[in-house]
């Protein structure tokens, strides 16, 4: 599957665009996960860079928080039995808050 389809780059705001809105009120576009356990991306962000795409949004693993990761990473993980992150094909369009409890 691929992770970053050109709908998902149309819909994503630029790295820093949604700076101004409280962290809760920002929208999620996109949901990326690991199939075999931990491990949850919700992408708030996103542009490419180089030879690479760099996502901002809230990131579980075990903990949550706000950070960057980059496409190549999570392309990059090599999972149990053959496995690596999906997306989540089903995701809607979602404000943090609705996740912030569940992440």
């Amino acid at each position: 599957m691929k992770l970053l389809t050109q709908a998902i780059r149309n819909q994503l705001p630029k790295l820093y665009a949604t700076e101004a809105i409280p962290l809760k009120e920002k929208e999620i576009v996109c949901k990326f996960f690991n199939p075999c356990g931990a491990g949850t991306w919700y992408v708030v962000e996103g542009q490419q860079e180089e030879d690479d795409f760099i996502f901002f949004g809230l990131v579980d693993l075990h903990e949550k928080e706000f950070g960057y990761f980059s496409l190549n990473e999570l392309e990059a993980l090599r999972l149990p039995f053959g496995l690596n992150i999906e997306r989540d094909r089903h995701f809607e369009i979602t404000k943090v808050a609705q996740v912030w409890g569940k992440a």
